[in-house]
């Protein structure tokens, strides 16, 4: 007995010297842990990106809902702006025609006072404001394909093209291209071909290549907002418009003009423009953030448009959509043949140039 009580004891001894000593039992490694996670979060800080320049905010007009082709692109330059700036810059954009239409957002922007600064434009919109070359891209039937259009958005032509409103003294410069799709007649009534269009009143906005389009179709050119274009197709004041396939489904035209004949006339090219007074407060290195910004929405919407427009195009048709191709385009093209030539007779060169490069 007492030499088991002496073992006891001296056991006890032992443990009580162990841990004096500061030892660990094998259960204890997890004190280490902290010190193992320090290298990711001196990483995370490694890759943050340092403010570029001092805090801006741009106001960027879209009329079109975000859900769109261009509204998707408008969230992808803004996301990539505020990456690259460091959160120096900040895109805010207003979608959905909540400051009017693109002739009312170009007036605004054109007047000055800094209260729209970015704007997504259809080209054929620039025509009145110092984009004539940008008169040739809506001219009907320009584009073969998609291919062909962005042959020249990445050519050495595009940038003369951009550039030419500032170059002209209208206070606005184009930053990237890109397209929301080809654009075709949709209406109120059931249609089978061209000849369904004459006497018929299709909408238009303010366009002398528009209207002039129209004409050779046999219809009625009637100027309406696209803000008023919904309500005017439901009470009869136009008998169909025209639009790409995604902005028809976003905006519910399906819903009062429920028939759309793929005919193509034109691909929708945009133009992302922003005021020269915007740029000019911009220090050289943000100005670098939104022209590499918008090289990358350019690729963006290069990606997602033919893939997001066949997906509507299909929805369309599953909601029962009337929705007619077209065979022989030729009619058509034969039909548009007077504003084709009379819209670029003043850069006919410069048009062939365009036209060559399917």
């Amino acid at each position: 007995m007492k030499k088991k009580a002496l073992a006891a004891i001296l056991s006890a001894v032992m443990v009580v010297s162990l841990c004096a000593c500061g030892l660990k039992t094998p259960e204890q490694p997890a004190a280490e842990t902290p010190a193992a996670e320090e290298p990711a979060a001196e990483e995370a800080a490694t890759d943050a990106v340092a403010p570029v320049g001092p805090e801006i905010t741009l106001v960027y007009a879209e009329v079109n809902p975000l859900d769109t082709i261009v509204g998707q692109t408008a969230t992808a330059f803004k996301e990539k702006v505020e990456e690259l700036s460091g959160g120096a810059i900040t895109i805010d954009v207003q979608a959905s025609g909540v400051l009017g239409s693109e002739n009312d957002v170009l007036d605004t922007m054109l007047g000055g006072g800094g209260t729209i600064d970015m704007s997504r434009i259809s080209a054929f919109a620039l025509t009145s404001y110092g984009g004539e070359k940008s008169k040739l891209l809506s001219i009907p039937f320009t584009f073969v394909s998609r291919d062909h259009f962005w042959n020249f958005a990445t050519s050495d032509l595009a940038p003369e093209f951009l550039l030419e409103p500032h170059d002209n003294g209208s206070g606005v410069r184009g930053l990237f291209y890109g397209e929301e799709g080809f654009r075709h007649f949709f209406t109120k009534e059931p249609i089978s071909g061209i000849e369904d269009l004459k006497g018929m009143k299709l909408r238009v906005s303010n366009d002398p290549v528009m209207n002039g389009m129209v004409e050779g179709l046999g219809a009625y050119p009637t100027v309406v907002s696209f803000g008023e274009l919904y309500s005017a197709l439901q009470t009869g004041v136009v008998d169909g418009a025209e639009q790409p396939i995604a902005n028809y489904k976003s905006n519910a035209f399906d819903e009062v003009a429920p028939n759309l004949i793929l005919d193509g006339h034109t691909l929708g090219a945009i133009q992302v423009i922003i005021t020269d007074e915007a740029w000019d407060k911009l220090t050289p290195e943000q100005q670098d953030v939104l022209t590499q910004a918008g090289e990358y929405a350019s690729s963006f919407n290069r990606k997602i448009s033919e893939e997001a427009e066949n997906e509507v195009l299909e929805q369309l048709k599953a909601d029962g959509v009337n929705v007619v191709e077209v065979d022989d385009i030729t009619v058509w093209q034969d039909a548009c043949k007077d504003i084709i030539e009379s819209s670029s007779a003043d850069n006919k060169e410069l048009y062939q140039k365009i036209v060559d490069m399917q």
